[in-house]
C-alpha cells in the first residue's frame, strides 16, 4: 500500500467523523433521549415507523456500530488463521476476558487476566 493510499484513507476517515458534526451538529450529538419530543419513539426517532428518521436513531446506530465492529475483529482474530478455524489458548483468553468483563472487573485487570488465562494453557499444552 503506497503512502499516497494511506494519506487518502487518513483523510477521509477524519472528514467522515466530522461529517457527523456537521450534519448533526454539537446539540444534536448531546441530546439524550429524554430530550425527544412529545410522540418520540424509543430510540429518539418518530414514533410512526412511516415518518422520517430524526437524527435520534442514526445516532444510536453509530454509537453501538463501533463496540460490534470491534467484538467481530476480537473474535475473528482469535479463531482464524490462514483461513481456518483454529480453537487454542487464545479463544480461552478471550472468554476469560469476556468472563471478567461482565462481573465488572477494571480494564487493566481484564487484559491481565485474558494473558494469564492465554500463557497459562500454552505453557501447559506446549
Amino acid at each position: 500500500m503506497s503512502w499516497t493510499t494511506i494519506g487518502l484513507l487518513a483523510a477521509g476517515a477524519y472528514l467522515f467523523k466530522a461529517m457527523g458534526l456537521l450534519v448533526f451538529g454539537p446539540a444534536a450529538i448531546g441530546r439524550r433521549r429524554n430530550d425527544a419530543a412529545p410522540g418520540a419513539g424509543p430510540l429518539g426517532g418518530p414514533a410512526d415507523p412511516g415518518a422520517m428518521a430524526e437524527p435520534g436513531l442514526a445516532l444510536r446506530i453509530g454509537q453501538l456500530l463501533p463496540p460490534a465492529l470491534l467484538a467481530a475483529l476480537v473474535v475473528s482474530q482469535t479463531v482464524v488463521t490462514d483461513s481456518r478455524l483454529v480453537l487454542d489458548a487464545r479463544l480461552a483468553g478471550v472468554v476469560a476476558g469476556t468472563v471478567a468483563v461482565l462481573r465488572g472487573a477494571p480494564f487493566w485487570l481484564v487484559l491481565v487476566i485474558a494473558a494469564t488465562v492465554t500463557a497459562v494453557l500454552r505453557a501447559a499444552v506446549g
